[in-house]
């Protein structure tokens, strides 16, 4: 999601909440501590020199159990964000403190924030020599609906 995606959300919630892979949610009494860019230059396995950019957000739970984020006060903080950072529409990465510092994508299902799962590949998998999965075709395939497989036929 984007910061401009967010924002468009918010403006139509009268709270917000953070859902978590779980299915759980993140506590209503959470804080975006910060709003950032990070900024990531780096080589790959391959040789290729890469840079990626992404809008960052941390969210931070407190003992403070009466404190609410209210989505006006949040577009807002994009806002100055935005302004005083000079932040593009980046895409956006959210960090949560759980069992330790985890970094989740961002989607929406119309009412919660989806705090999406993010996995590591490799981007150069032709110059490290992971051969890729085989690729089978189905076409022509004999189901049991046809009548191409019996029972005692070996074929199931």
């Amino acid at each position: 999601m984007k910061l401009s995606e967010i924002k468009e959300h918010l403006k139509g919630l009268e709270t917000i909440a953070f859902q978590l892979p779980d299915g759980s949610l993140v506590e209503e009494h959470f804080h975006v501590t910060e709003v950032g860019e990070v900024t990531k230059h780096f080589i790959d396995c391959g040789g290729t020199v890469r840079h990626e950019k992404v809008a960052n957000f941390q969210l931070w739970s407190a003992n403070d159990y009466n404190h609410r984020l209210h989505p006006e006060k949040l577009v807002k903080i994009i806002e100055l964000s935005e302004k005083t950072l000079g932040l593009g529409d980046l895409d956006i990465e959210v960090e949560y403190q759980g069992t330790s510092i985890m970094k989740f994508g961002l989607d929406f299902d119309g009412t919660n924030f989806l705090l999406t799962s993010k996995q590591t590949d490799c981007l150069a998998k032709d110059a490290c020599g992971i051969p890729e999965k085989a690729k089978v075709s189905l076409v022509g395939a004999v189901t049991a609906a046809t009548g191409g497989c019996t029972p005692g036929g070996g074929c199931c």
